[in-house]
């Protein structure tokens, strides 16, 4: 497939801004282009008349424009997390045999808005629409722990802490120092606390702004899986819930200003 020269050109222009280096002269441009001045020149005037480029009229140097920002944010908000996730759960639950899970908060609760059904699953609770305490549960914890003081004080106020097994957390007090250290390991995890003989794991997904947007859980049996291989699959979901928070724009610094 041909390769129209000065569409890449004014792409790899582009390409020269970062964080670092938000501004750039001209001259440089042309040197790290291999390009001479009078053809970046007319690069950059057509790229700055449909607001892809900016110049600053106090030192003349060229900046990224603002019509960037507006299609990456038409990008990023037309992203739809379930499509964004399944491809990584189902990659998950292929590797690990177990079931995957994508949750999102809803008020006071997480809701189950996809899963993927592991070979080795036997466990059946989750269900697509399926609502789930935040207390007593992986997914919850992770959805909550990365809020701020007054969001989560909000969101906990006549919170009922039921208990659903003997390990369930039945206070503020602790829930509290749980979430800390959700909100310290970058992880969380259900031990029991939900159901007798299941642990679930579950990690955050961002999204450009940098807000939890959802969590992605495996869950498993204690029988089944050992310590080990729980940690295992802690780092693989971690891996996961990356790309998929990347694919959401997290990370990308344009977007978040």
């Amino acid at each position: 497939m041909p390769i129209i020269q000065a569409v890449d050109r004014a792409l790899r222009i582009l390409d020269l801004f970062d964080e670092q280096e938000n501004e750039i002269k001209i001259t440089d441009i042309s040197e790290r282009m291999g390009l001479h001045k009078s053809t970046v020149h007319s690069l950059l005037k057509t790229l700055q008349m449909h607001g892809y480029i900016d110049q600053n009229p106090e030192n003349g140097k060229y900046k990224l424009g603002m019509k960037l920002f507006e299609r990456g944010n038409f990008v990023i908000h037309g992203l739809d997390i379930r499509k964004v996730a399944k491809i990584h759960l189902v990659d998950l639950s292929m590797k690990t045999g177990q079931t995957t899970n994508l949750v999102i908060l809803d008020g006071r609760e997480g809701v189950y808005i996809d899963k993927v059904e592991g070979s080795q699953a036997t466990i059946l609770y989750s269900r697509i629409g399926r609502r789930i305490p935040v207390h007593c549960s992986a997914v919850g914890k992770v959805l909550v722990a990365f809020k701020n003081k007054e969001e989560l004080e909000k969101l906990l106020q006549g919170h009922i802490y039921k208990a659903h097994t003997p390990k369930t957390i039945t206070n503020e007090r602790d829930f509290l120092v749980e979430l800390e250290q959700v909100s310290t390991r970058g992880y969380a995890i259900d031990n029991q606390e939900n159901e007798a003989g299941v642990r679930c794991i579950a990690v955050p997904i961002y999204d450009h702004t940098g807000q939890v947007v959802a969590a992605v859980s495996m869950s498993t049996l204690v029988t089944q899986i050992n310590d080990e291989e729980l940690a295992r699959f802690i780092e693989m979901l971690k891996q996961e819930a990356n790309e998929m928070s990347q694919k959401m724009g997290y990370g990308i610094p344009f977007l978040q200003r």
